[in-house]
């Protein structure tokens, strides 16, 4: 029978504290999650201390290691480690700012919005506690820090294990919804909701926190949905989620695996090589395509909002 993982989290006193990271400083990780001041294995455990003085314990045996420093605790202030508190809430709070990692947690994330050719890809993941070594394993960080050959590889291991909900946004549509009064912003704001809104209602999960990363203020991601008809509220808005939060990288690497096989099939109908982002090199391949199937096939390819659009007109 396999054995269960188990977590474990408390806090300590500075005492024991000084004394864990000298015990642990030959058993570090070479990374770190964000505000720990370690992450290191023992035997079948991981044990992460952070700033704030929490320490984590993930693993089969956690609860001996755990138990173990609890003792210390004991032996060195006269007193167990500070536990939490019934009514605390679920979010943990370290140095002012929300832990995102150790968490149950549901994130989002785009790509393709900076990109002339191409689609928007907006995916919503779930992620576990439980399934941080298996992430960490495949090595799992924000996906603009992975080459395009590392997603391509473990995107597809990701997708299996992790509950997701992907919204596809076709250019065609895309040109067709863009206007003055719905701008990029607007766009973003409703594909994650809806990408949200329909994991959360995919399947009844287990989560702590909803996280996105933030591309506009809160107040006005709310406006932009005020004719939506299902919102999802209580969001945790942060820049540079995807470093921050598990679940917010793994919707970032889907977004990007299905990317780039839609630039691979555009490629294909087209071909021709299609190069990412809005620089010069995308102005010639347009221009290209505009010269062999006219200037209206590019709706169906590019963002006509761009001024990749206008540049190819004067070349």
């Amino acid at each position: 029978m396999k054995q269960k993982q188990q977590t474990f989290s408390f806090k300590i006193s500075d005492e024991l504290k000084n004394e864990m990271i000298n015990y642990f400083q030959f058993k570090k990780r070479d990374k770190t999650p964000p505000y720990a001041i370690f992450q290191a294995d023992e035997e079948d455990t991981v044990v992460t201390l952070y700033e704030s003085n929490k320490v984590v314990f993930q693993g089969i045996s956690a609860d001996i290691d755990a138990n173990m420093w609890k003792e210390r605790e004991k032996i060195l202030t006269g007193k167990y480690p500070l536990e939490k508190e019934k009514n605390e809430k679920k979010k943990e709070v370290i140095n002012d700012k929300i832990d995102y990692y150790f968490v149950n947690s549901i994130g989002s994330d785009e790509v393709g919005t900076g990109d002339y050719f191409g689609p928007i890809i907006v995916t919503a993941s779930y992620v576990n506690k439980n399934d941080i070594n298996f992430l960490e394993n495949l090595g799992v960080r924000d996906s603009k820090k992975l080459t395009d050959e590392k997603i391509l590889k473990i995107a597809p291991e990701i997708m299996k294990k992790i509950p997701h909900v992907t919204i596809n946004l076709t250019n065609e549509k895309y040109n067709e919804i863009y206007s003055s009064n719905i701008n990029m912003n607007a766009i973003k704001a409703v594909l994650h909701n809806k990408a949200l809104y329909s994991l959360i209602n995919k399947k009844v999960f287990d989560y702590e926190m909803i996280v996105v990363d933030q591309f506009v203020n809160e107040k006005k991601y709310y406006e932009y949905l005020s004719k939506t008809k299902f919102i999802v509220k209580n969001i945790h808005f942060t820049t540079k989620a995807e470093d921050k939060c598990l679940s917010v990288a793994c919707s970032s690497i889907i977004s990007r695996y299905i990317f780039l096989n839609e630039i691979k099939n555009i490629e294909k109908e087209l071909n021709l090589i299609v190069p990412l982002g809005a620089g010069s090199d995308v102005d010639l391949v347009a221009k290209k395509i505009a010269d062999n199937k006219g200037y209206e096939k590019l709706k169906y390819y590019t963002k006509l909002n761009f001024k990749n659009t206008q540049k190819i007109k004067d070349i």
